[in-house]
């Protein structure tokens, strides 16, 4: 994990939530550009680790009890420039809803053969590389 310095904006944490052999995702109120359909995220605040985010995000914004299981990755995103880090997890409790209904429209979950239809341009590589795999497809 870097040390952010003044003036950087903070990382973003995507969870990469799996749960019966389908993947959250949901829709934010305001786009991104052509970001829309992506995965429950937010800014990592200081003295939390990339999972720790990934963890606490889902957790407002599905009202869902997830786990890390492995950091799948970082790279600076290609639409937004910003640092972003993505961390598989599992459902331990609870059933996703829109929990924060200020950033999120709605939620779906996916199976593998919808991804493009909810992200035309692809996933970072290894999310779909793990997805692929996760999914049994």
């Amino acid at each position: 994990m870097t040390e952010q310095t003044a003036g950087e904006r903070p990382g973003i944490s995507a969870a990469i939530v799996v749960h019966e052999g389908r993947v959250l995702m949901v829709r934010r109120r305001v786009k991104e550009g052509q970001l829309s359909w992506q995965f429950p995220a937010g800014e990592i605040e200081p003295g939390e680790s990339a999972e720790e985010a990934a963890v606490r995000e889902a957790g407002e914004e599905t009202g869902l009890t997830v786990s890390a299981v492995k950091l799948l990755g970082e790279r600076v995103h290609p639409k937004t420039q910003r640092l972003m880090s993505y961390t598989a997890c599992e459902v331990v409790s609870g059933t996703a809803y829109v929990a924060d209904t200020e950033e999120l429209a709605e939620l779906a979950w996916c199976a593998h053969s919808e991804i493009p239809e909810y992200v035309p341009y692809g996933l970072y590589e290894p999310v779909q590389a793990y997805l692929d795999e996760a999914l049994h497809q």
